[in-house]
């Protein structure tokens, strides 16, 4: 475990193609969909090495909210559109995790907000998700979004928020909120999207990986 700690902690400082790495969709418990769109992080993978130069394993792995094999990763990725339940021995598992250097990103697939946010409560008791302005460091990396993040796909006409968890001034969670952010990662037929609507979605979700092998806060 303090091996793994130790790797997170130092991530951001080893350049992108010296090593290969692993991320992972986050299983969790609920009934939720945690396995929504399987062709997101693959796709995303794929830009993100081809366009920016990380050197991510092809294929995303599986790793469930309690293990200790979460430290092994970097950038883990939640999304799903139901039902979020995370157990005390969980909920202190995630905060370890984030709390040594790991990422959470979490993308409302549009109907888990309310179960999302109830459930990182357990996580961060004392810490309230704060909107993150559009001149933060991960709107503006290889890619500009001067406006923030990207709406992907409306349902109800809100706008698309960007939220945080900060620990020491650094995010370690991200919530893309009425975004459908990795529905647009997704293979172009799944949804019918537009190729400029996916190179939008694909192009801030790189931006993503970006700041966190980067390291640029």
């Amino acid at each position: 475990m303090v091996l793994r700690i130790i790797f997170l902690i130092f991530l951001p400082f080893i350049v992108f193609s010296q090593n290969t790495y692993s991320i992972a969709t986050l299983k969790y418990n609920g009934g939720g969909d945690w396995y929504a769109n399987p062709t997101a992080l693959p796709n995303l993978i794929e830009f993100t090495n081809k366009n920016i130069g990380t050197n991510i394993k092809k294929e995303p792995d599986i790793v469930e909210v309690g293990s200790s094999e979460i430290f092994n990763y970097p950038f883990i990725h939640m999304t799903g559109h139901g039902n979020v339940i995370f157990s005390i021995n969980e909920a202190n598992n995630l905060r370890n995790y984030l709390l040594a250097g790991g990422f959470l990103h979490v993308d409302d697939n549009y109907g888990m907000d309310k179960f999302f946010r109830e459930e990182i409560k357990k996580v961060f008791p004392d810490i309230e998700l704060q909107e993150i302005s559009s001149n933060h460091k991960i709107f503006n990396q290889s890619y500009q979004f001067p406006n923030g993040l990207p709406k992907i796909h409306i349902h109800d006409a809100k706008p698309s928020q960007a939220l945080g968890i900060f620990n020491n001034n650094r995010l370690i969670c991200l919530y893309t909120y009425e975004s459908d952010l990795s529905d647009g990662w997704e293979d172009p037929e799944v949804h019918n999207d537009s190729y400029e609507t996916r190179l939008k979605a694909l192009k801030m979700g790189s931006n993503i990986l970006e700041y966190i092998f980067k390291g640029k806060d």
